[in-house]
């Protein structure tokens, strides 16, 4: 650009010399009809190129130096040229009307949806993703949230009733026959203690004593004192330990009578348990003292630890982005894409956001150009518009001494012809 300018500056330069030395070479000859005719075109292309040169000097610096009134324009006038370039912005070029008009043609949405869907496989957004993935992990206040999973977790426990579940735990036990393997796990116990050489023995002890003690009078007193002559610890033990031993298997047989009562008893009295209210209430709470005294912090404290490093392991394998979270955030953007209602919404947030920025920030455009401009020096800034418009600038004086010769020429023509 600047060479340019420098090649246009020459070129004016070079016309304006050539004028200045056809009007020197053709004095000497200006008596003839030819010489008359150059003479008065170099005159005026002469005088013509002078005053664009002039004219396109004084609208930036002081002609050859010299402070003549009306010149060096932009220096003088820098303020007011500021300030009418400000108006023209604010005002004509980017008024708050012009830029919501233009705004509202853009469809932010779309934009942003093709971005995302370009950008989401890129290595760059996965990165990101991950590092932000394990940054929200690592983050997780772990002391802060135990003890609000522990009041939630109790405040749930807590208003489990018995009676809701009670009457299944009831049935369930009937239907997988718990009552029944009780029984068995029960007798299998007895037999095993019952079935013991030290069982059979102390059997026989606790039943002697107990003969012995047993107060009578007169005759019972005699056949007492004579059963207890006939037997000891050994017989008396073996006769109590057969009975129980006998009495087992006979509970253990499915069809004998004396074992279906029984469980049917323990039936009977599950039943009534479902609509027992001291037990639903003694039920609700021991329940109600258990969770109380029930100290959780930590192992939900632990648990959450464990959970949180295996969360931040999961994040770090290579298959978690593109398996996982990529799929997600496609399916997320899918149903908000495909949902109109969500798109509009979208769209005039954004839009509403832009405007309101604008709003607050309009009178802000003029301020920044202003600061920008106010930066500059006189010298730099003349620097700045010569480079931009200096081209041009420059034309003029080639057309003025152009122009000048031409004109200089028809003057002559016409005042010859008179």
């Amino acid at each position: 650009m600047l060479n340019r300018k420098n090649r246009t500056r020459h070129l004016a330069i070079i016309f304006l010399a050539v004028m200045g030395i056809g009007f020197i070479a053709t004095i000497p000859i200006q008596d003839t009809f030819w010489g008359r005719f150059l003479l008065g075109g170099f005159e005026a292309g002469l005088v013509g190129g002078l005053a664009d040169w002039f004219a396109v000097t004084a609208l930036f610096r002081h002609p050859l130096g010299i402070p003549i009134p009306h010149t060096a324009l932009l220096p003088k006038n820098r303020s007011r040229i500021i300030a009418g370039i400000i108006s023209m912005l604010e005002n004509d070029w980017l008024t708050k009307e012009s830029i919501h008009k233009k705004i509202n043609n853009i469809k932010f949405t779309e934009k942003l949806f093709e971005i995302i869907y370009k950008e989401l496989p890129s290595s760059a957004v996965e990165k990101n993703f991950i590092m932000i993935s394990k940054h929200l992990i690592t983050i997780f206040d772990l002391k802060r949230f135990a003890p609000l999973l522990e009041e939630e977790l109790k405040s749930r426990i807590d208003a489990l009733d018995s009676k809701n579940y009670l009457p299944l735990l009831i049935d369930q036990v009937g239907i997988r026959k718990y009552d029944e393997k009780a029984l068995d796990y029960i007798l299998k116990e007895i037999d095993d203690w019952a079935s013991k050489e030290s069982t059979k023995y102390k059997l026989g002890g606790l039943a002697v004593d107990a003969v012995e003690n047993i107060k009578a009078d007169g005759f019972m007193q005699f056949a007492l004192k004579s059963f207890s002559n006939l037997v000891n610890e050994e017989k008396l033990g073996n006769i109590i330990q057969s009975l129980i031993l006998k009495g087992v298997d006979s509970y253990r047989d499915p069809l004998n009578q004396n074992r279906q009562g029984l469980l049917t008893h323990i039936q009977n009295k599950l039943q009534s348990i479902k609509s027992d209210e001291k037990i639903h209430d003694e039920i609700n709470n021991l329940k109600s003292q258990l969770v109380e005294k029930w100290e959780l912090q930590e192992q939900i404290s632990e648990l959450l630890s464990q959970i949180q490093q295996k969360a931040f392991d999961f994040v770090e394998k290579p298959s978690f982005y593109e398996d996982y979270l990529l799929p997600l955030i496609k399916k997320g953007l899918e149903g908000v894409e495909s949902n109109p209602e969500k798109v509009i919404l979208i769209e005039t947030w954004i839009k509403d956001h832009i405007f309101s920025f604008i709003d607050k920030n309009h009178s802000k455009i003029g301020l920044l150009v202003k600061e920008n401009l106010e930066k500059l020096d006189d010298k730099t800034l003349i620097e700045m518009v010569e480079t931009n418009v200096g081209k041009d600038l420059q034309w003029i004086r080639v057309n003025g001494a152009v122009c000048g010769f031409l004109i200089g020429i028809v003057l002559v023509g016409i005042k010859a012809f008179f």
